[in-house]
């Protein structure tokens, strides 16, 4: 019998954990990063997140608590053509990327990394395209004083008030919340080699399904 290996969220975003529980997914631990998640110079949105995710990851897999465990770990960013649109953090960034998004399609990018117990790494990452309507004063005037946008990547929540702002979404809605599940159970899950020669390559249950963690390929 197969002994469950535990597993920890790096990350203490309460939508990522929210979104996990909804697919059966109950963390052992959560961990929070201690990374720099400011924007290298000219790096891409893409690159952004990976390097971020990874770096997440690596943060809490150090960590003596960490041993043994599996970590999962996840960063989303809001872009606007080549421009990163990170969390916004008061409410003059969170008008910024409003106006800034405001009649046009931008992108979400998220990055998940999965860290195995025996040192393996998997990282993939997911793109869904999002249509805004043309907002008036009055639409941002009050998304601002509600106080939703604090903490969001591009100065919005998708799962809440802002909802009534999307025309069109292209692509996981999940990942714009900050968790692309469908991604992150391709990841996430065991195989095995045959049934005559089970060589696991990971062991985390989650829920009904595993941790994969040999690697697979990006989203296009």
């Amino acid at each position: 019998m197969l002994e469950r290996a535990p597993l920890i969220l790096a990350s203490s975003s309460p939508r990522r954990l929210a979104l996990l529980r909804q697919v059966g997914v109950i963390p052992d631990r959560i961990a929070t990063p201690q990374v720099d998640e400011t924007p290298l110079a000219r790096e891409l949105p893409r690159a952004h997140v990976l390097r971020l995710a990874e770096a997440k990851a690596s943060d809490v897999v150090r960590r003596p608590d960490a041993a043994g465990a599996f970590v999962l770990a996840a960063d989303t960013v809001v872009a606007c053509g080549r421009r990163i649109l990170g969390k916004a953090d008061d409410e003059a960034m969170a008008e910024r990327c409003l106006r800034l998004l405001s009649g046009r399609r931008h992108r979400v990018y998220t990055a998940v990394a999965v860290a195995a117990p025996d040192g393996r790494r998997a990282v993939r990452v997911a793109q869904t395209i999002v249509r805004l309507k043309r907002l008036q004063e009055r639409d941002i005037a009050s998304y601002l004083a509600s106080g939703e946008w604090r903490g969001k990547a591009g100065g919005y929540a998708i799962q809440g008030r802002a909802e009534a702002f999307v025309l069109s979404i292209n692509g996981s809605y999940s990942n714009v919340v900050g968790l692309p599940l469908a991604g992150s159970s391709t990841c996430c899950r065991s195989r095995w080699r045959n049934d005559r020669e089970p060589e696991l390559i990971s062991s985390v249950t989650f829920g009904s399904s595993r941790l994969f963690t040999r690697g697979c390929p990006d989203d296009h």
